[in-house]
């Protein structure tokens, strides 16, 4: 039995929806889908029903992209926004039996040892910016270098002041939850942005890492006793381990950022 992991699987792009034809059924193992798996819960909705045909578990936590509210949204432009969206998204995703950061968390069956499988979901606040830079001045800074994050049209906060303080009440509520695990207790966490400052290392998009997390979660590895850490949104796959805990960011990424002469099979990461 096995734990696998994918995100940012983009499926508004034609390629990408094509390519889930490659990964095979694993009808005993469960699988994480890391966030930005489309944009429009069509997307979302044939994803679910497709993982859920070849594995024995799915567990989701939201990207940025299927938060947004766009002109194809139902009902645009009254369509649901922020926290109303984003429960929605719960709704559909339980409807396909898929556990969410909103449910209790699974205890992973393929180990004697106690291991909570924990899908986070936190947000950003700029704060991944450069000690030098004001939180009001990011968007300008990142503007002058021709980053223009298509969140700050599309991922509305309601009701929330705007998206910190979204970020903040969810840090802050899921840092509780995580403390009550017993302690004998080790966790996987998954989330889609990077927990670490120093993960969000995007060498061609520098200016992007304000959009990237938060600095409210570095050190959550070593707090809540993580053997692994599952992340994507950075469009750059890798694998490492630091304090003793794997780091996986699993994106595939849009066509062009992922080897079309694999398959989209070969970029599921086993993690347990």
């Amino acid at each position: 039995m096995n734990l696998w992991a994918i995100s940012d699987l983009h499926l508004g792009d034609e390629v990408n929806r094509q390519a889930l034809n490659s990964i095979k059924p694993r009808p005993k193992d469960w699988l994480i889908l890391g966030g930005d798996i489309g944009d429009t819960e069509a997307q979302l909705a044939d994803a679910f029903a497709f993982f859920g045909r070849r594995f024995a578990r799915l567990i989701w936590v939201p990207g940025n992209h299927e938060l947004w509210t766009t002109s194809s949204s139902p009902g645009s432009p009254d369509a649901a926004r922020g926290e109303a969206r984003y429960w929605e998204l719960i709704a559909l995703a339980r409807s396909f039996g898929v556990l969410t950061p909103e449910d209790p968390y699974p205890i992973w069956p393929g180990s004697e040892r106690l291991i909570a499988i924990a899908p986070l979901f936190m947000l950003y606040d700029y704060s991944f910016r450069p000690d030098w830079i004001a939180a009001p001045d990011v968007v300008e800074w990142a503007a002058a270098d021709g980053i223009m994050m298509a969140d700050e049209m599309l991922l509305v906060p309601d009701p929330y002041s705007d998206r910190g303080a979204w970020c903040a009440a969810r840090v802050a509520a899921t840092a509780a939850r995580l403390a009550a695990l017993p302690p004998e207790y080790a966790t996987v966490l998954v989330n889609h942005y990077p927990l670490e400052r120093e993960h969000a290392l995007l060498p061609r998009i520098p200016r992007f890492t304000p959009w990237c997390g938060t600095r409210h979660t570095e050190g959550w590895h070593r707090r809540f006793r993580a053997l692994a850490v599952v992340y994507g949104h950075l469009h750059l796959p890798c694998q490492f381990e630091q304090d003793g805990v794997r780091f996986h960011e699993v994106s595939l990424g849009y066509p062009g950022q992922w080897d079309l002469q694999a398959t989209a099979d070969a970029y599921l990461r086993l993690i347990l």
